[in-house]
């Protein structure tokens, strides 16, 4: 399995070592043409701004080509990049998840934190670094993870999505999820139980 790792900018070689360790094969994506090797791809945290300058127009087109067919995670910046709509300020996106997300809603670097959130039912420690959130959930999104009353993990088809950094906490849980959805497609979902959601 040979996963890609958008390595233009942001926190992507903690993302190399873990899914290392997880035994995945790990290409470090710099070139769009790259997208074609790899069976699924990570969105590393960051600043979602600076992906969209250092993609262009054509590597921006070539990922938003490659997220609407192939497993795709986004952490952070990552999430960002994936929603359908984006405020605080307003930004293009590549309309993978039918999710609406707030950047830096959590306040600024200074703000951040390590909370404890809820992965399916089970306890799981959550890193926030200038963390987005999302203000509003599709119809055809999975909620995987909760902090509080907040969805901080979604998941549409083969697109994952998290506002915290589990690649920056011990627990490889959220990463193995999306390894097996690269593995098993969207049919076999990861093994994780359904949250309940006000309505």
């Amino acid at each position: 399995m040979k996963i890609g790792v958008l390595a233009l900018q942001g926190d992507f070689d903690a993302h190399r070592k873990r899914l290392s360790e997880l035994g995945a094969e790990v290409v470090l994506v710099k070139k769009p043409e790259q997208f074609e090797e790899i069976d699924g791809l990570v969105i590393p945290g960051g600043e979602s701004g600076t992906f969209l300058k250092l993609l262009g127009e054509a590597g921006f087109e070539k990922l938003k080509e490659f997220v609407r067919v192939m497993p795709t995670f986004g952490t952070c910046a990552g999430a960002i990049l994936l929603a359908a709509e984006v405020e605080n300020p307003p930004q293009a996106g590549l309309g993978a998840l039918d999710i609406g997300i707030r950047r830096n809603a959590y306040g600024r670097q200074i703000d951040s934190s390590i909370r404890e959130g809820k992965f399916g039912d089970a306890p799981i420690e959550m890193v926030f670094i200038r963390a987005p959130k999302i203000s509003r959930v599709g119809l055809g999104v999975e909620v995987l993870a909760t902090e509080g009353s907040d969805p901080v993990a979604v998941r549409q088809g083969k697109v994952m999505a998290a506002t915290f950094h589990p690649e920056l906490a011990e627990d490889t849980r959220v990463h193995r999820a999306f390894l097996e959805l690269v593995e098993n497609g969207s049919k076999n979902l990861p093994k994780i139980p359904p949250i309940d959601r006000e309505p």
